[in-house]
C-alpha cells in the first residue's frame, strides 16, 4: 500500500469519527431542550415561585387563540394547555396518549383538536391529523377547587403528552389560575341555591313541570316542588311556574303552600323570592355563567 492510499485511509476515518462525534453532541443537545421545554421543574416553579419565563409567553400568546367554543375546553372554567403540533398527527395516536391522563381525570378532563378547519372534541372514531390540541382540566365544581397538586399532576401529564407529540406547549401559570378558580368557587358558593316549595295538607292532586324545570316529590304530609337554579334556564320564569302550580295544587287539594320552615307563602313573599332569584341570575352572568347554560351545568355538577 503506498503512502498516498494509507493518507486517503487516514482522513477518511477522521472525518467518519468526525461525523458519529457531530452527530452525539446534536443528539444531546436536542434532550437538554426537550428536557427546558417539558421537564417537571417548569411546572413546580410556576406554581410554588416566581412564574418562568415560558409561562409568561404562554399567557401573552394564549390570548391571540381564537375565543372558546361551545361544548369546548373554557378557559372561565378550566386550565387549558394549548399544544400546536408542527406535523398533523391522527387522532388516534392523540388519544392513545390521552388515554391515561382521561382515565386519571374522568370527566374533569376535555381535549379538544383542530386540523386547521376548526375545533372539535377528540372522540374515538376522529380521523383528522390535528396540529393543535386543547388538553383542559376542570378547575371548579359543586365538589370544590381541584387541589394544587392535582393542577401539577395534570400539568406534567400534559407536558408529558406534548413530548409524546412532538408538539410545542403552552400554559397559564398556575398559581394565578388556583387563585381565580377560587375566586369564581366563592361566587359558586353564593350562588348555589336550591328554592322548595311544599304542598302541605288537604289532597294535592300529582302535575308534571314544564319541560322538567323544577321537580315534584311526595312527602309525608303531602308534595314538594324544588327549582335547581344555577342549573335552570329562565330560573325566575321556572320559580314563576313553579309557584303557580304549588298555588293550584294547593287550591285543588285544600292544602296549604308554605316554605323549608312551614310559613305560608302568599304572593307577596313569591314575589320576594322571584326578586332575589334575579340578583343570583345576574350575578352569575356578570360572571360569564348564564344559569342553565352548558357552561354552568358543568360549574355546577
Amino acid at each position: 500500500m503506498t503512502e498516498l492510499q494509507i493518507g486517503l485511509l487516514v482522513i477518511g476515518a477522521a472525518a467518519v469519527v468526525a461525523v458519529v462525534i457531530y452527530n452525539r453532541l446534536q443528539e444531546r443537545n436536542a434532550g437538554r431542550d426537550a428536557q427546558r421545554a417539558f421537564g417537571s421543574r417548569g411546572h413546580a416553579d410556576a406554581l410554588f415561585g416566581e412564574p418562568a419565563e415560558q409561562d409568561r409567553s404562554a399567557r401573552t400568546l394564549s390570548r391571540k387563540l381564537d375565543g372558546p367554543v361551545e361544548g369546548m375546553p373554557d378557559p372561565r372554567l378550566d386550565y387549558v394547555v394549548d399544544l400546536e403540533i408542527a406535523r398533523g398527527t391522527l387522532s388516534a395516536t392523540v388519544l392513545e396518549h390521552w388515554r391515561t391522563l382521561e382515565h386519571r381525570f374522568a370527566q374533569r378532563a376535555l381535549l379538544a383538536g383542530s386540523d386547521g378547519a376548526g375545533w372539535r372534541r377528540v372522540v374515538a372514531g376522529d380521523v383528522r391529523s390535528l396540529t393543535s390540541l386543547k388538553a383542559a382540566l376542570q378547575m371548579v365544581s359543586r365538589a370544590g377547587v381541584v387541589s394544587d397538586a392535582e393542577l401539577i399532576e395534570f400539568r406534567s401529564a400534559a407536558e408529558t403528552l406534548g413530548a409524546a407529540l412532538g408538539a410545542t406547549l403552552l400554559a397559564p401559570e398556575m398559581r394565578e389560575a388556583l387563585d381565580e378558580a377560587r375566586l369564581l368557587d366563592r361566587i359558586c358558593a353564593d350562588a348555589d341555591i336550591q328554592v322548595a316549595l311544599h304542598v302541605t295538607g288537604g289532597a294535592p292532586q300529582a302535575i308534571e313541570p314544564a319541560q322538567n324545570e323544577f321537580q315534584i316529590q311526595q312527602r309525608a304530609d303531602g308534595l314538594s316542588l324544588t327549582l335547581d337554579v344555577p342549573r335552570t334556564l329562565e330560573p325566575v320564569r321556572a320559580f314563576e311556574a313553579m309557584a303557580r302550580a304549588g298555588g293550584q295544587l294547593a287550591a285543588a287539594g285544600g292544602g296549604r303552600l308554605v316554605d323549608d320552615n312551614g310559613n305560608l307563602l302568599d304572593e307577596r313573599a313569591l314575589a320576594a323570592i322571584g326578586a332575589e332569584l334575579e340578583g343570583v341570575r345576574a350575578q352569575l352572568a356578570e360572571a360569564g355563567f348564564e344559569p342553565g347554560s352548558e357552561l354552568a351545568l358543568r360549574l355546577f355538577s
